[in-house]
């Protein structure tokens, strides 16, 4: 059949069909690109659209929020993009509504108030200083630039600002206040009689008759807790651990000495001058030496840094930007420090971020320890790190192997791992390897608990993974007479205990 279409494309008339199609395929994508296809956005608010990267930078929050909030115990459903899209999405719309209203009421927060209240953050402060570093990493980890997030933490603070205000203006009249204190200050004064079940528990006496016919009627209350038992293999990093011999070791202490762990550490704070928009040359060379005569004068520097510098981050922190072991800033602002005695202040350092005046406050002379000394480090680290390795290794391995494997006998074989077995594990465990949630939705699965197939490969926190089959199911029964006569005996007793309660209250 190919080789028919292959002969009949090179007819004249194939030959104008597929012009055609490629004419209107032009067509309609140039039309495409000039018009635009409409709007990009998810949902538009009084004319401001709400982007599709808002929306997933709102559903990658709320992630992040569940699993901090619930850890391992988070169900993976709950982290599904598409339950949490909606929900995500009208919290967008609120806010922009929220804006809107901000902006109306002429409500506004500067560059210099952000910053501050970035710079007092404390999970952006490293002893009590803020970190240009740890802000950079902390917001690089949840997922953020720092332009996003100072322009959320603006829009945060502008929807604060309406809030308090609207609080701020509350008001009550006197008639509502004599009114509010005539409820408060009213009581209530009751008589009550106490009629305790107890005392008909002594009159009652059951007999077999009625155990018996309220076993017969309420069977499905008597069933015993379906369960299962697993046959399972876990893996975790300490499985392959191994000894690391004292080549490796010298070799890895070497490395460490190299690195620059130990090198002089220097503090470090900087004035940043940049070129604001339609300045001169001249006028920023001005703010310059406005600061330099301020210094010269014996104005402290952190006081210098807060009024003249144009970093926000740091200027709040009296332009405090942590230590340097002399990679941290860029080459010009490193060899300026390295020059530097403490408490110096340098001359001007052009960099491509702007000119900075430096100040070194602080010097932490470098002293690498002894080999002994990191011996067990360096040991540990060196096993985690080739653990690591020939864990994830075992796993894809496992993975392959017990995809189409009858049981997990000949996977352990193969891979010289071991088969343990579990007792009874209930859908509501709560206790053990198996509460989590995880493997209790994998051993209660259809394709596991009903088709008889291995689990898949189950990652878990701490590197651990698991994969398990179901060795027996054992499915809810009716549990025999004589152990439950007991309960039964006694929820009768408890029965007839409320009616004569209720009768004599009645009464």
């Amino acid at each position: 059949m190919l080789q028919d279409i292959r002969q009949n494309v090179q007819g004249t008339a194939a030959k104008i069909v597929v012009g055609l199609i490629v004419i209107s395929f032009s067509i309609f994508g140039i039309e495409s690109i000039l018009l635009g296809g409409g709007g990009g956005g998810v949902a538009e608010v009084n004319g401001e659209e709400v982007s599709p990267m808002e929306l997933q930078q709102a559903v990658n929050t709320a992630k992040r929020r569940l699993i901090a909030m619930m850890g391992d115990d988070v169900d993976p459903a709950m982290l599904d993009d598409e339950r949490l899209r909606p929900q995500a999405l009208e919290g967008l719309v609120a806010q922009k509504l929220q804006i809107q209203s901000a902006s109306d009421m002429g409500l506004a927060v500067s560059e210099r108030e952000i910053g501050a209240v970035i710079g007092s953050m404390e999970q952006f402060q490293l002893d009590g200083q803020f970190s240009p570093e740890m802000y950079k990493n902390l917001l690089a980890s949840s997922g953020y630039t720092p332009a996003f997030f100072k322009h959320s933490l603006s829009a945060e603070l502008v929807i604060n600002q309406a809030r308090s205000g609207i609080a701020g203006s509350d008001f009550a009249t006197p008639a509502e206040l004599k009114m509010n204190a005539r409820f408060m200050g009213e009581q209530r004064d009751m008589r009550y009689l106490t009629i305790p079940v107890q005392r008909f528990m002594g009159e009652l006496e059951v007999s077999d008759a009625e155990i018996e016919a309220f076993y017969s009627a309420n069977q499905n209350d008597f069933l015993s807790e379906e369960s299962v038992e697993l046959d399972y293999i876990e893996l975790t990093p300490e499985d392959f651990y191994q000894p690391v011999d004292d080549k490796a070791l010298r070799s890895a202490f070497d490395e460490e000495l190299r690195s620059g762990v130990y090198a002089t550490e220097n503090r470090v704070s900087h004035i940043l001058f940049e070129a604001g928009t339609g300045e001169s040359p001249g006028e920023l060379q001005a703010r310059i030496e406005a600061a330099r005569e301020a210094l010269n004068s014996g104005s402290d520097f952190a006081d210098v840094a807060r009024e003249f510098s144009d970093d926000i981050g740091s200027s709040s922190a009296g332009g405090d930007l942590g230590f340097t072991s002399g990679e941290a800033f860029p080459p010009e602002m490193e060899q300026a420090i390295a020059a530097l005695d403490v408490g110096v202040v340098s001359p001007p350092v052009v960099t491509e971020v702007g000119t900075h005046l430096i100040l070194v406050t602080e010097r932490r002379e470098g002293e690498p320890p002894t080999f002994e000394e990191l011996r067990p480090g360096l040991e540990s680290r060196i096993q985690q790190e080739e653990a690591a390795v020939e864990l994830l290794r075992t796993v894809e391995s496992l993975r392959d192997i017990t995809f189409n494997a009858e049981d997990l006998e000949v996977p352990a074989e193969e891979l010289q791992l071991t088969v343990r077995q579990s007792e009874h594990v209930s859908r509501a465990q709560a206790e053990g390897l198996f509460a989590n949630p995880s493997l209790l939705s994998a051993a209660f699965s259809e394709e596991v608990l009903v088709n008889g197939h291995n689990s898949e490969v189950i990652e878990l926190a701490g590197n651990r993974f698991v994969v398990l089959r179901v060795r027996k199911h054992h499915a809810p029964e009716v549990r025999p007479l004589e152990s439950v006569r007991e309960e039964i005996a006694a929820s009768i007793r408890d029965n007839a205990a409320r009616q004569a309660a209720t009768a004599e209250a009645e009464r």
